[in-house]
């Protein structure tokens, strides 16, 4: 490996299960995930490009949603799975910083985007009179499209970054993916500055939307808690506990790993916690958003023939 180490400037990833049967269960696991995903978000997508009764602003950033869930998993799963089936554990340099670039644009993007989608159940249910002007085709498409360019343009500062750090140790990264942090150990120059704006655009993309979708929902129950109809508080409990279950599987592993010192944690629960945010949470939000949305499961019945009347 040194003399692998000494001649190339590519990186290897030591993944994320050991070779045996028992990491070939997993692995075997992990692909099925993805099918589901990919399947389930590309459903999800085509079901709202079909189906008129879902063409709100709620649904379009869904649609933006699974789009991005499909991006996030396909930047890191079928490398690991490539190289757990080939033997081969390296990366070349480009295909590092391509890999990292797109995980960064999607968790990046995607933490603004449940901002906004936040943003649209607070108006939906605090000020519905105004949701019309508040939250029109216009602004939802500047909400898109903002999450979109500040999410790259963020991305893409970490990654030059990161591809311009002199490495002059071991090029193997313990991950099974080029997470910059996991990169951050590798260096052979004092990167304290550069963790230090890691903290800031975290809490920038990822804990300040946070706070955002708490200030929303927030005020979204205390206007439930005084709705006079029980039925209007059941369905707009049922939108926003949706909405927080979400939250609560992308944001909690991201704080965990990215807002403590890095001796505060080890590789290997760095990578646990990755796979809730790289595999799991892309597959679990259109089963959340589909099975708890009776307007979804309408337009599934109608465009698909699928699902019961009774379960409507």
């Amino acid at each position: 490996m040194e003399k692998w180490n000494q001649t190339s400037n590519d990186f290897i990833l030591l993944g994320l299960f050991p070779s045996n049967q028992t990491g070939l269960f997993l692995l075997f696991f992990i692909v099925f995930i993805f099918f589901i995903t990919s399947v389930g978000n590309s459903a999800m997508i085509h079901l709202i490009r079909l189906d008129p009764r879902l063409h709100t602003p709620m649904y379009f950033l869904l649609s933006q949603l699974s789009l991005m869930d499909i991006i996030y998993i396909s930047t890191t799963v079928p490398k690991m799975v490539f190289n757990f089936l080939s033997g081969q554990k390296g990366i070349s340099f480009l295909g590092c910083g391509m890999q990292s670039f797109f995980f960064l644009t999607m968790a990046c993007s995607e933490g603004l985007l449940l901002s906004s989608m936040a943003y649209d159940r607070y108006v939906a249910i605090c000020h519905p009179l105004h949701y019309p002007i508040r939250m029109s085709k216009m602004m939802c498409v500047k909400m898109i499209i903002g999450s979109w360019i500040l999410g790259s343009i963020n991305s893409l500062a970490h990654t030059v970054y990161a591809l311009h750090i002199p490495y002059c140790r071991s090029r193997a990264i313990d991950h099974f993916f080029c997470d910059v942090p996991a990169m951050l150990p590798l260096a052979c120059i004092d990167t304290w500055v550069y963790e230090y704006m890691v903290f800031v655009s975290t809490s920038l993309f990822l804990l300040f939307p946070f706070l955002g979708i708490t200030a929303s929902y927030g005020w979204v129950l205390f206007s439930i808690y005084h709705m006079h109809s029980k039925e209007g508080r059941k369905k707009a409990f049922t939108t926003c506990s949706t909405h927080l279950t979400v939250v609560t599987f992308y944001y909690a592993p991201f704080v965990y790993t990215y807002l403590q010192p890095r001796n505060l944690h080890s590789p290997t629960e760095d990578k646990i916690l990755a796979v809730f945010y790289t595999i799991l949470t892309p597959m679990l939000n259109p089963i959340i958003y589909s099975l708890r949305n009776k307007e979804v499961l309408g337009a599934m019945k109608r465009e698909f023939g699928i699902f019961s009347a009774n379960k409507e």
